[in-house]
């Protein structure tokens, strides 16, 4: 089914009333700094009351960034795409102990009753899960004001979005559950990538009509319309829409008051960067990304992941990213590398650092992407050239649309590696990830562009067939 088997047994054994207990209980196992507030005992806070009250209804909508930062797809953690799909790609080696879960994905040895995969799709649904139940919520919250039910309905459309971008991407053909009925949700059936993106735009069009320009807490942490132009520009470029990509890249990127490229590559990461567009805030005071501790090593050999010394061979000497952005440790004859984006491991008593979701970087490459494909040479130049003058090299070379759009991809790979799983998603979209792993990963199968549903899924409803080829 579309949710763990524990969800569903428990909503089985539930009434109606307590419809938004489990949301509740993830407000505070995610360690939410707006649900401390909330002085409500676990359990007992029933449905009708989570939203006829601003501070829990906050809470509930807040949480799920908590979900995102600490186990879905954006995660800076061991679960997130950034380890996951860079180990699936070429981006990272592994380390780790043979029984690790991530170790099939490095090595393309998954199957369909994979954990890893099973762990992917389960928390994505569940926190999918918890966006309708936000939204349910927020439908019959007569007693809320309705400005204020706009902007947390906003976001859990985004949020819902921003999950079934990256579902859709890793595996196909999904379901795209808008209740938190268990009924309809256990006989869902999967639609068509293309639906799945049209799905995907209805969201972010509607949460960016609902959302206003401005960061409501002081810090870029929750969503805004700036946010979801970030993330349907993302879409429009995977769905090779060039006009529309270039439009709301270009909405962000003209913004110069409150976007501005770092000139420091060493303030891109830091929580007050304005090139920031969306972060995730750490659990606790004065911590840090979880990147930071999921990626850095000081000894060797690398306890569970290392970058890929061909991707560090490949940027040129010259070139700040390397030196800025990637860490090295040697034992005197042999060297491994680590990405130094996020640099602060340990609790700093005042936070430095937030995990980026969204950050302008990548919207000046997205902008790129969709004039070069408009055969637009001049306007591509000038965008990634915005990119490499920030990182000490010269102007690009590339003066033909094909040049570009391969300019593009490598310049991507040295900007955001480490980073959600972009190369991974790159290659895939560009239609060269048989061609570059290959030739590096013994167990590759051109079948790989997606990974299996899980077999237990698809066992409890067989309206999630057929499974993926290859699997």
């Amino acid at each position: 089914m579309i949710m763990k088997t524990t969800l569903k047994n428990w909503f089985t054994h539930q009434n109606k009333t307590g419809v938004l207990l489990i949301l509740l209980l993830s407000v505070s196992f995610s360690g939410c700094d707006d649900f401390l507030e909330v002085d409500a005992p676990l359990g007992q806070i029933p449905h009708q009351e989570v939203f006829t009250d601003e501070a829990t209804a906050t809470a509930a909508t807040t949480s799920l960034y908590g979900k995102l930062r600490d186990l879905v797809m954006v995660s800076g953690s061991n679960s997130g795409m950034g380890v996951l799909m860079g180990l699936y790609a070429d981006e990272l080696d592994f380390y780790g102990m043979p029984w690790d879960t991530a170790q099939t994905l490095y090595f393309h040895n998954v199957l369909a009753t994979d954990p890893a995969v099973q762990s992917i799709w389960d928390n994505a649904y569940n926190l999918i899960y918890m966006c309708n139940a936000v939204l349910e919520g927020l439908e019959n919250a007569d007693q809320l004001p309705a400005e204020f039910k706009q902007h947390l309905r906003g976001e859990a459309l985004f949020v819902r979005g921003l999950v079934h971008f990256y579902l859709v991407n890793l595996f196909g053909d999904i379901p795209y559950p808008k209740t938190t009925d268990y009924q309809s949700n256990g006989k869902i059936k999967k639609i068509p990538e293309a639906m799945v993106y049209d799905a995907i735009l209805d969201d972010l069009s509607n949460a960016k009509g609902l959302l206003g320009d401005s960061y409501i807490t002081g810090e870029r942490t929750r969503a805004n319309s700036w946010a979801v132009s970030a993330l349907i520009a993302r879409v429009y470029l995977y769905l090779g829409r060039w006009q529309e990509a270039e439009a709301e890249s270009g909405r962000i990127i003209n913004n110069a008051s409150l976007f501005t490229l770092e000139t420091e590559l060493n303030n891109v990461f830091l929580k007050e960067s304005r090139s920031a567009i969306l972060q995730l805030k750490p659990q606790n005071p004065g911590s840090n990304s979880q990147e930071a501790s999921t990626y850095i090593f000081d000894s060797p050999p690398p306890p569970f992941v290392a970058l890929s010394s061909a991707l560090v061979a490949s940027m040129q000497p010259n070139d700040l990213r390397k030196t800025q952005w990637i860490g090295e440790v040697s034992d005197g004859s042999q060297s491994w590398y680590y990405a130094y984006k996020y640099k602060q491991q340990f609790n700093t008593g005042s936070s430095m650092e937030y995990s980026i979701v969204l950050r302008l970087a990548e919207q000046y490459l997205i902008r790129a992407e969709a004039r070069a494909n408009q055969n637009n040479i001049a306007g591509a130049q000038q965008d990634i050239n915005a990119i490499r003058l920030r990182a000490g090299l010269d102007n690009t070379q590339a003066n033909t649309p094909e040049q570009l759009r391969l300019a593009i991809l490598q310049e991507r790979r040295f900007e955001l590696f480490a980073e959600h799983g972009h190369r991974w998603f790159d290659i895939r979209r560009f239609g060269m990830a048989n061609e570059i792993l290959s030739p590096i990963k013994t167990a590759w199968k051109p079948t790989d562009v997606l990974l299996p549903i899980p077999e237990s899924d698809l066992l409890l409803n067989p309206n999630l067939a057929p499974q993926n080829p290859g699997y």
